[in-house]
């Protein structure tokens, strides 16, 4: 069983999934940029801002998320959500680490990143 369904469980709730609209709106930036940037070097830096978009949009959620369960002292509810924005901060780590690595001075060397 998942996080998310461990902390519906215990609070005798059952989960249901929602559209997010800007998680949508994040996805379909990623897709636009896949489908209309040629240089493959500026491709990957956009692809991999859109990625990062999508991680701080959850560290964001699940930020908030966290504090209302400490607010409202749910012990297991704290451990299960900073476990997974653990992960996600990790994540964004990472794809900040593989821009700062090479990616965007690559895509900022090409002559369409300056356009």
């Amino acid at each position: 069983m998942g996080r998310l369904e461990q902390v519906f469980e215990s609070i005798g709730k059952r989960p249901c999934g929602k559209i997010c609209d800007a998680m949508l709106g994040i996805i379909a930036e990623g897709q636009q940029v896949i489908d209309e940037v040629e240089d493959e070097a500026v491709r990957d830096a956009a692809i991999l801002a859109a990625a990062q978009a999508a991680e701080h949009y959850e560290i964001a959620r699940y930020r908030t998320l966290l504090a209302w369960a400490e607010l409202l002292g749910e012990d297991e509810i704290i451990e299960l959500l900073s476990e997974t924005l653990g992960e996600k901060k990790h994540a964004d780590e990472l794809l900040s680490s593989i821009g700062e690595g090479g990616v965007n001075a690559i895509a900022s060397e090409r002559p369409q990143a300056a356009e």
